[in-house]
């Protein structure tokens, strides 16, 4: 490919960025893009990258669709210009934190100075802190706002820009279609008020910090078994290793181990090819520090420490993982048998849960005596519903099958720092017991039902990848379905198009949630299927789920084989392999 076959306006948005505006490093770099004339330049150039729902997301280096100081000054001079539209007759403080990726101290330093710049007061924490201690400060310091700069869990080529808003939750209507309104007004970095009013910089680190943990601790429901637990814990080079371990410490867990080798910040995340704790490899080396102290649980947190994986050791003493939906149902079992025998529940509280995550949690809440509620996929709903309720009916506790969870509503996003020392105090509770996680995890089936759930995510990069998950998607909807796997469709649902077809009597029923590009099956047998494109990642998301009650005959381990053959069956009729 030479510069005469790239589209000659992808050529000129990025000449753009070769005048004296731009600082020396990235000029440099977009010389050689334009040298080079492949298809890295039309990656960086053919298009902004965009300000979405979910704040920004996208890969490191100088363009207009990259991250970097220019694109992160643009998203905040927008969102600046929003808030000082909304707060026009108020003085407006805003707090920022950032992770431990590449670049994010530099964009959150950036960020700083452009709000300061337009007469903002900033809070910015001294150094990396988690992405739920920045939902917190907003709500502690009686902000406006909060930004943290992270890109979560994605690989080391990744950094991003999330928002949040006054009541400590991401960006929802309608303040998040207003600032991406806002944000795409700006013309370019030539719009940006990028110096100015160091005055209204300040920064912010211990004081937030016991502020945090003090309430992280109000939530502690028991000590038992907590003497003889024995933790590995891994940040996997991120901003948990901040606050884990102390909060740890706070419910009184003594036998704690940080990972040594993933105990470091570090933005190139040396150890593991994804900082993901929703894959495996992520926990390889916590696992076998596990197996060689012969500890019971693993936990490992992700760079901003939103997410928590586990592995906790199953009755033959082998260390094995668990994934989200099912940490997730130990953690509401756990949480709401407590509150019973504590006399807690008063029968006003709810838990929430997002469409996409095992419909066990809704069955525990049901035989708990307390209600559920079901919201779209991101915490920023679960936030949402937990202000509209306020004063009305209590939070209690949300999950997502991603790994996400929260206990409490002072934070108003998926926290792992909490999650981290419940999920530590279920297995306390559980040795004290007699029992495993594993065990548990069983008794809370034998109860319930037994759900056993499959997520399979492909990847399609670039343009073109976009451009066939939306086939894909367009597909589902277009297609007569009449049995998956052998199993009678019985129910559609387009979250986008806000209904629901139920193909047994042809009645249809509407949908009272946002609209969202997910498309999800219900079987005859109760197997639920959900197709949903990624907001943060080039994938497309399919989740499987399937339940059956146990019968006296039945044995735990024949019915859990039983179940993984249906999943593989329902992928291989989706062509899914």
């Amino acid at each position: 490919m030479t510069e005469s076959q790239v589209d000659r306006s992808i050529v000129e948005r990025a000449e753009k960025w070769l005048n004296p505006s731009f600082d020396e490093s990235t000029r440099k770099e977009v010389q050689s893009l334009l040298d080079a004339a492949g298809p890295d330049l039309v990656d960086a150039f053919y298009k902004d990258l965009e300000f979405g729902t979910g704040g920004l997301r996208g890969i490191l280096g100088a363009g207009t669709n990259k991250m970097n100081i220019y694109t992160v000054g643009m998203a905040t001079q927008g969102l600046a210009n929003y808030l000082l539209k909304t707060y026009n007759d108020q003085s407006i403080r805003v707090a920022i934190a950032h992770d431990s990726r590449n670049n994010s101290r530099l964009f959150a330093k950036t960020t700083a100075e452009v709000f300061a710049a337009n007469g903002i007061e900033v809070y910015l924490f001294d150094e990396l802190r988690p992405t739920p201690e920045l939902s917190f400060t907003v709500r502690h310091l009686g902000c406006q706002a909060g930004v943290v700069l992270t890109a979560s869990h994605n690989p080391k080529e990744y950094n991003g820009y999330k928002v949040y808003w006054n009541d400590g939750g991401q960006l929802v209507p309608p303040h998040d279609k207003n600032t991406i309104e806002e944000v795409r007004k700006i013309g370019g970095p030539e719009e940006v008020k990028f110096s100015g009013r160091e005055d209204l910089i300040h920064g912010i680190g211990a004081d937030v910090d016991e502020a945090y943990l003090q309430e992280l601790s109000r939530l502690s429901k028991g000590n038992d078994g907590k003497d003889q637990l024995r933790i590995v814990y891994t940040p996997i080079h991120g901003t948990g290793v901040t606050m884990v371990p102390k909060i740890l410490e706070r419910f009184g867990f003594k036998n704690v181990e940080v990972l040594a080798a993933q105990a470091t910040p570090d933005g190139n995340f040396p150890t593991v090819h994804s900082p993901n704790p929703e894959e495996a490899a992520a926990l390889d080396l916590a696992i076998q520090r596990a197996k060689e102290t012969g500890a019971d649980l693993v936990l490992g947190t992700d760079p901003d420490a939103d997410r928590v994986g586990i592995a906790v050791k199953n009755s033959l003493g082998e260390m094995e993982l668990l994934n989200g939906n099912e940490t997730a149902a130990i953690l509401f079992w756990y949480y709401l048998s407590q509150m019973r025998s504590r006399g807690e529940l008063q029968g006003n509280e709810f838990i929430a849960k997002t469409i996409v995550t095992s419909d066990l949690l809704s069955d525990i809440a049901e035989h708990f005596g307390v209600k559920s509620y079901e919201c779209l996929t991101g915490f920023k709903y679960i936030a949402e519903l937990i202000r509209e309720k306020e004063g009305v009916e209590k939070y209690l506790i949300g999950g997502e099958e991603s790994y996400g969870y929260l206990i409490g509503d002072f934070v108003r996003d998926k926290d792992a720092v909490s999650s981290a020392a419940m999920i530590a105090e279920a297995a306390a509770w559980a040795l004290s017991e007699g029992k495993s996680l594993i065990e548990l995890l069983e008794e809370v089936h034998r109860n319930i039902a037994v759900y056993q759930e499959a997520l399979v995510s492909l990847t399609k990069k670039g343009k073109s990848g976009a451009e066939e998950i939306q086939e894909m998607m367009r597909d589902f909807r277009s297609k007569n379905w009449s049995e998956i796997n052998g199993s009678p469709v019985v129910v559609l649902r387009d979250y986008q198009s806000s209904q629901e077809k139920d193909l047994r009597n042809g009645e249809v029923r509407d949908i009272f949630l946002p609209k969202s590009n997910v498309f999800q099956f219900v079987l005859a047998d109760k197997s639920v299927i959900t197709a949903r494109p990624s907001g943060t990642e080039p994938k497309i998301k399919f989740y499987i789920s399937v339940q059956e009650k146990m019968e006296e005959f039945d044995t735990y381990l024949s019915l859990r084989i039983k179940q993984q053959e249906k999943i593989e069956g329902i992928k291989t009729a989706l062509k899914l392999n």
